[in-house]
């Protein structure tokens, strides 16, 4: 159940907008994003390249999968708002593995969810597997599946440029501090840093749009999703710090499905050997200016 401190934006959100549009400061010239020349193409297998997967069987039928994502994650999960078009990392990994499931690129429908809903999204059918962040840990392995990981990330903390009292959580005491309500990094400030002040949002981009107005002191969430958002704006936000947590990612599944999720496994393998995994973050998450690691052991577990 979300406190009662978790609140909800009266307005939408235009100050990130305008910022990340390049208004920002005069002179600031437009951010760059990925670009479609520089992304990996897929081979798409045979229609029946899996079988036994109930999940794979209703997206035949409907003739399309249906993915989970985020939207405003820079660099990860970014919808166009002009186009619907979704871009980044995550959304690479998603369009990979579906092409080694016999689906080819117009043939993947990305929903956004938000973090709280990720679960029930999964259990409902809204989704067929879910891309967007997703922190694997015991406590979700009971309600969800998870093939991966296909990245490790770290929490961290996002500050204003001038910002200078604030250089990891050991300074968040009294502090109003900002992340996505049902996110493992907002749950770890409650439990660990109880005299931060914290509040909850369904959205990073509520919070960065907060950060900017000086309505927060500071946004917590994993590295790589802070990193993605500081590259837009150097002039404006920066990470500070060292990560403070190990947050493994990977593509949620339904609990129930064993064939979908070993699967993904296997395509995640094939796509990290043949070279697209790399290819794809130096083509997304590479912008934010920090080089490919190499990808994480995939944990087939029982």
């Amino acid at each position: 159940m979300l406190r009662k401190h978790i609140v909800r934006p009266a307005l939408p959100v235009l100050l990130l907008l305008a910022v990340l549009s390049g208004c920002g400061k005069e002179g600031t010239p437009p951010p760059k994003g990925p670009q479609p020349g520089a992304l990996p193409s897929y081979q798409v297998r045979g229609p029946d390249a899996v079988t036994g997967s109930p999940t794979l069987d209703a997206a035949r039928s409907r003739g399309h999968l249906v993915v989970g994502a985020k939207e405003d994650q820079p660099y990860l999960g970014e919808k166009n708002p002009a186009t619907g078009a979704y871009s980044g990392f995550d959304i690479e990994i998603a369009r990979m593995l579906a092409a080694d499931l016999g689906f080819a690129p117009g043939q993947v429908e990305f929903r956004t969810i938000a973090s709280a809903n990720r679960e029930t999204a999964l259990q409902n059918g809204q989704v067929d597997y879910y891309v967007g962040t997703y922190t694997i840990n015991d406590n979700r392995k009971k309600l969800v599946g998870f093939a991966g990981p296909y990245f490790v990330a770290g929490q961290a903390l996002l500050v204003r440029k001038n910002e200078t009292k604030i250089n990891g959580p050991q300074d968040l005491a009294g502090r109003k501090v900002c992340s996505a309500a049902g996110s493992t990094p907002y749950q770890r400030i409650q439990k660990d840093y109880p005299k931060a002040k914290l509040i909850g949002y369904d959205t990073y981009s509520a919070c960065v749009d907060n950060l900017i107005s000086g309505q927060v002191d500071a946004v917590t969430t994993d590295n790589a999703i802070l990193q993605g958002y500081a590259a837009k704006v150097p002039d404006e936000m920066k990470v500070v710090g060292q990560p403070f947590s190990t947050e493994p990612y990977g593509i949620g599944v339904p609990k129930s499905d064993t064939a979908l999720r070993l699967a993904l496994d296997d395509a995640l393998q094939r796509h990290e050997e043949n070279g697209d995994w790399k290819k794809a973050y130096d083509a997304t998450l590479g912008l934010s200016g920090v080089p490919a690691p190499q990808p994480p052991a995939i944990d087939r577990y029982q």
